[in-house]
């Protein structure tokens, strides 16, 4: 198993979501390594944050147009916040010296946790990836006129 916890600032008048800190703790059986393992955990964490924020593959007609590592945002190192990394240790009798694999279970839930943060931020849901600063300003719009504001 597996939780994220996301905490995040919004700027509500350009859509720029700042993640302030990731919380990531992991079931990984036993930890051989537990630096590779809050390795991985730190890793995976930040993958989910580029997952979720930048890296939106623009297509048009079945080309890619953002296919170049200036239109193609990948994180860099300083764009990285505080990530927390838990080592949850178990028994587990079926893997190799009692370990799990620890990888893509470290990314994957990221992104669901950064979007509960921007609702819990904005009061708005979003609901499909990647969460660009124009979807952040829409949902900000929809919700300030559903609210009659």
């Amino acid at each position: 198993f597996g939780a994220h916890f996301a905490e995040v600032e919004v700027d509500m008048e350009t859509g720029e979501v700042y993640v302030v800190k990731l919380v990531g703790a992991f079931d990984v059986g036993r930890a051989i390594n537990p630096a590779n393992v809050e390795g991985q955990i730190v890793g995976g964490e930040a993958m989910g944050i580029g997952y979720a924020l930048t890296e939106g593959l623009i297509i048009d007609n079945g080309k890619i147009m953002n296919n170049n590592f200036t239109d193609y945002r990948i994180l860099r190192a300083c764009d990285v916040p505080q990530i927390d990394a838990i080592i949850v240790e178990s028994d587990e009798p079926t893997g190799p010296f009692g370990a799990k694999g620890i990888g893509e279970a470290t990314m994957v839930g990221t992104a669901a946790a950064i979007a509960n943060a921007i609702y819990d931020a904005i009061g708005v849901r979003m609901k499909e990836l990647c969460i660009t600063q124009e979807k952040i300003l829409e949902a900000i719009h929809r919700g300030a006129k559903a609210s009659g504001l």
